[in-house]
């Protein structure tokens, strides 16, 4: 990863999706949170996460970093996928967190948070899924999966990102990923789904 360090704060994210959906949660709880400005940097998925911390190290511009926040999806396993960013983070000579949303170190201080949280496994779709539960929309999703596993159909593998598409195939504007459809407000960012991840950015900008 070659990249220029423009602002103190830091936030490594899996991909695109994620750089959008965090940019429009991050403009949305700015003002009440007092967060400072954040530089959200996607490295193309989690297997490259071990370089990419190298390669910030030593890009140029990284002393200036005073705090640097993590976010990967737990996937089958949280406490592996935590143990997947520590291993990446001592290996890249940086401050190592005891727990996620736990800070370590200084200059910059690390914290990291695994998707959806509290352990669970699942990924940043499940978040946002739970965001959602109250959109009337939410019941006909459920029905179409169901439908498909009467029909004894093969349901998808990553089960919370299909039910996401096929919730936002129901907005006023179809075709959107999870990143613009943040952006585009098909999410209340004010849900106390999000509790969790507004929390850890407030961490990452103490």
């Amino acid at each position: 990863m070659s990249v220029r360090i423009e602002k103190s704060h830091v936030l490594v994210v899996e991909g695109k999706d994620e750089e959008l959906f965090f940019a429009a949660l991050i403009d949305n709880c700015k003002n009440e949170l007092n967060l400072p400005d954040i530089q959200i940097l996607p490295i193309g998925g989690k297997s490259r996460l071990p370089g990419n911390l190298k390669a910030l190290v030593n890009s140029p511009g990284f002393t200036k970093i005073i705090s640097l926040g993590i976010v990967r999806d737990a996937d089958e396993d949280a406490r592996a996928a935590f143990q997947s960013i520590c291993s990446a983070l001592g290996s890249a000579g940086l401050p190592v967190p005891p727990a996620p949303l736990v800070s370590a170190g200084s200059n910059p201080s690390v914290t990291a948070v695994v998707l959806p949280g509290d352990n669970r496994p699942g990924m940043l779709e499940d978040v946002c899924l739970a965001a959602v539960q109250d959109e009337p929309a939410l019941l006909c999703v459920k029905q179409y999966f169901e439908c498909l596993q009467n029909m004894s159909l093969s349901l998808p593998r990553q089960i919370s990102k299909a039910m996401l598409q096929v919730f936002l195939a129901s907005r006023p504007e179809v075709g959107k990923r999870l990143g613009e459809a943040a952006l585009a407000g098909y999410f209340s960012l004010s849900s106390d789904a999000f509790g969790q991840l507004r929390e850890f950015l407030r961490r990452m900008s103490v």
